[in-house]
This record gives structure tokens, C-alpha cells and sequence, in this order.
């Protein structure tokens, strides 16, 4: 056999010993599951009204279901993730109120109920299970924040997202300021 040839062959069996041992069934421990608790960025504060500088009320779209096939019969369901991100590199902000609204208006959860603080680039969300269809094509959120020193405003947005079937859809929904406290920085 030419030298060529054997070369060749060895450089050949080599990779596929390689590509064979790359796929090859793991034998380290299984990979754990992450834990469903996750720390929070936020602490609760006591909020001094008297020291407030500036502050927000936002409306925030969230669209539970969606219709699709030419008819309000066929709706997809969607999860979705309102998500508050301090855009502040050295101030907090003081989140006083979250509530999710149904389409008729109707509060059905409120997940902040005392005032916490977010602090600077920090983020926080709130969650809104695909199968949780209480909000209908409607839903909202009406976020309320302030802060005691003039800050820039934070990121305020929902991310709707469905990967049923062999369908994927996600798109955003910004904020609309609904009421504005103070000097805007």
C-alpha cells in the first residue's frame, strides 16, 4: 500500500475516532435542575411621600391569548414576562404598585403591595403563565414607580412568548406613561 494512501487512511480512522468519542453518552452526574426560587433584586422600603422627587404611572399591553386561523375561536395562548430594569447607574428607584388587569378592567392580581426598591441597573419581572387565560387578548399592567432623586427612567416592558407545536411567536410590548411626578431627568 503507497505511503500516501496509509496516511491518508490513519488521518481518516483518526477523525472518526474523534467525532465517535465527541458523541459518546456522558458519564458525569446528571445536570441539576435549577432551582425555581431565584433571588430577588428587590427589598422592601419605607417611603417618605414628602421626600419624593419624581415618579411614573405606566400602562403596560399584555396580550394572554391571541387570535390566529381567521377566527376568535382559535386563540393561542402566550406567556408572558413584564420586566421593570433601573436604566439608573448610581440611584434607586421605589417601585409603589403592580397590578395585572384583565381585558374588562377587572384587577386580578397585585404583586407589589408595599413600596421596594430597585436598585441601580438592577431588574425585576413578573411572570404570567401560558395557561393562565384570566387576562384574555386584553390584559395589562399598571406599574407605578418613584424615586427620591431625579433618575433615569426605567425600561418598562412585557415579553410575550408561545413555542406550542411547531409554532413560535414572541414579539414586546412597550410602556406608555400614563402619569408623570416631578422633573423627568
Amino acid at each position: 500500500m503507497p505511503i500516501k494512501l496509509k496516511q491518508s487512511l490513519l488521518v481518516g480512522w483518526a477523525i472518526c475516532a474523534i467525532a465517535l468519542a465527541s458523541c459518546s453518552a456522558q458519564t458525569t452526574s446528571p445536570r441539576q435542575q435549577p432551582d425555581t426560587k431565584r433571588e430577588t433584586s428587590l427589598r422592601a422600603v419605607t417611603l417618605d411621600q414628602t421626600k419624593v422627587v419624581m415618579g411614573q404611572t405606566v400602562y403596560v399591553p399584555v396580550y394572554s391569548q391571541i387570535y390566529h386561523h381567521n377566527s376568535q375561536n382559535q386563540a393561542m395562548n402566550l406567556s408572558a414576562t413584564l420586566s421593570i430594569r433601573n436604566t439608573d447607574l448610581t440611584n434607586s428607584i421605589i417601585i409603589t404598585s403592580v397590578r395585572y388587569y384583565d381585558t374588562d378592567g377587572k384587577l386580578i392580581r397585585q404583586d407589589i403591595k408595599s413600596p421596594v426598591e430597585l436598585k441601580p441597573l438592577a431588574s425585576t419581572d413578573f411572570f404570567i403563565a401560558a395557561n393562565d387565560t384570566s387576562g384574555g387578548a386584553g390584559a395589562n399592567f399598571i406599574v407605578e414607580w418613584v424615586a427620591l432623586k431625579t433618575v433615569y427612567e426605567p425600561v418598562i416592558e412585557a415579553v410575550m412568548i408561545s413555542t406550542s407545536s411547531n409554532q413560535g411567536i414572541s414579539f414586546i410590548s412597550p410602556a406608555k406613561v400614563l402619569k408623570q411626578h416631578g422633573v423627568q431627568k
